[in-house]
């Protein structure tokens, strides 16, 4: 993969960003504030809290981060309504993005009260997007007139402008999703490009959701008026609850995993936190290469649960460090792990992963047997891992060692990339 997609770091300058977006727009819709009638003011204000309110009922998606998708839907109904009154022309994209972001800061503002943090860098990737949809809807003119100017001119063909607003929509979700897996490339320090078709992936059925739902709410404002606002949010709310359910018991099945993967530790086996460790350099390492989320969280599961053979052995071997065990050894190991995980009937991927932990990197090289990546991480995780010791004392031997077997028992790439991650966290360390 190109270089450049690995160190180009974009969360600053979207923050400049946005702050640039709001301050414009408020520097330019604060004249058309004081011409606004009643009606106009009520509906804003109406989606102002539905805004704010989306923004404090946050969930967690499959990437990890969290979103607010009540509050994105909110956003794209304001930007397609016309908030008018009878006979008045609609306000302007400025005034709508100061609104949208209005709405944000408060919600912001509203979790900082309640004790849940506020998510700033997330907040301004969706604020960009939701501006988006505004700009080509009120402000780009085609044809001499705005899409809005259509929108009044097509009298009945509605279903003209729904598509127009889908349209519209899907462009803004896509600046919307791109800017928030740069943050997120950010901050895990991986790959740029992978992390954006992860998000794709990921988030696309949601975002397809939200913004169906924003052009329902101001193809419907025109027939029932500001009751379109909670009644098609009201379905998201439903949505809420149901995915913050699987959310939690996602986190029971990671936590009964962690549980799982601690047995080798109380036994006396392995040292305390072994798994964890090497879950944790596996999973930056799995980021690095560009592994897709999914990926990862079958990675994860396979780093945690490396070790479970090692219950099945009479005697402990020395530090629990199976890089030093005879490789016979080290295959019953695997094979006696994976076993013990495929009997769950649920984890058949990860079994998979642990079966092939040990086998040698050369068996692809020489053979061109399918050695799945997850594998070839966790052979090298672990083995740095077993020959750095406690808290990486040893780090240097480590490296040199797994060098020696460099093409023949560890994949040279992911060798590579867990050079790349140790030299960020010395960096991290030393900063």
């Amino acid at each position: 993969m190109n270089a450049g997609w690995r160190t180009v770091r974009l969360g600053a300058p979207i923050a400049v960003l946005a702050v640039v977006v709001v301050v414009a727009a408020w520097w330019s819709a604060a004249p058309s504030f004081g011409s606004l009638v009643s009606d106009e003011w009520g509906r804003l204000v109406l989606f102002l809290v539905a805004i704010a309110l989306g923004e404090t009922a946050r969930l967690t998606i499959l990437t990890g981060r969290e979103t607010a998708p009540m509050s994105t839907a909110a956003a794209l109904g304001l930007a397609f309504s016309t908030i008018a009154a009878d006979g008045r022309p609609g306000v302007g994209a400025d005034v709508v993005i100061a609104v949208i972001s209005a709405g944000m800061l408060v919600g912001q503002v509203l979790r900082r009260v309640t004790g849940s943090g506020a998510q700033w860098g997330d907040t301004a990737a969706r604020l960009i997007g939701a501006s988006v949809a505004p700009l080509l809807f009120r402000q780009v003119h085609f044809g001499g007139r705005t899409l809005l100017d259509w929108e009044k001119e097509w009298g009945r063909d509605r279903w003209l402008v729904a598509v127009v607003m889908l349209l519209v929509g899907a462009v803004a979700m896509l600046v919307d999703l791109t800017l928030e897996a740069c943050i997120r490339a950010d901050a895990q320090e991986s790959p740029l490009l992978p992390a954006i078709l992860d998000e794709y992936r990921s988030v696309g059925p949601l975002a397809t959701a939200l913004v169906t739902s924003g052009a329902l709410i101001a193809l419907a404002e025109v027939a029932i008026g500001v009751a379109s606002v909670p009644l098609f949010l009201f379905p998201l709310v439903l949505t809420y609850f149901a995915v913050q359910r699987y959310a939690s018991i996602r986190t029971t099945y990671r936590q009964t995993i962690g549980a799982l993967s601690s047995l080798t530790d109380l036994a006396g086996y392995t040292g305390t936190g072994h798994g964890q460790h090497v879950a944790d350099l596996a999973v930056a390492v799995g980021r690095d290469l560009g592994m897709s989320h999914r990926e990862l969280t079958d990675l994860e599961y396979a780093a945690l649960l490396h070790d479970l053979g090692q219950v099945a052995l009479r005697e402990p071997i020395p530090r629990g460090a199976t890089v030093m065990a005879a490789p016979v050894d080290q295959q019953r190991i695997a094979s006696d792990g994976a076993e013990i995980v495929r009997s769950t009937g649920v984890l058949d991927q990860v079994a998979g992963i642990l079966q092939a932990q040990t086998t040698p990197y050369r068996q692809v090289r020489e053979f061109g047997q399918d050695l799945p990546l997850s594998s070839r991480i966790v052979k090298v995780a672990n083995a740095y891992v077993d020959l750095a010791g406690p808290d990486d004392a040893q780090d240097e031997h480590a490296m040199e060692r797994i060098h020696l077997g460099l093409g023949y028992e560890y994949d040279p790439r992911v060798v590579d990339s867990l050079s790349r991650v140790l030299t960020r966290r010395r960096q991290r360390a030393s900063s």
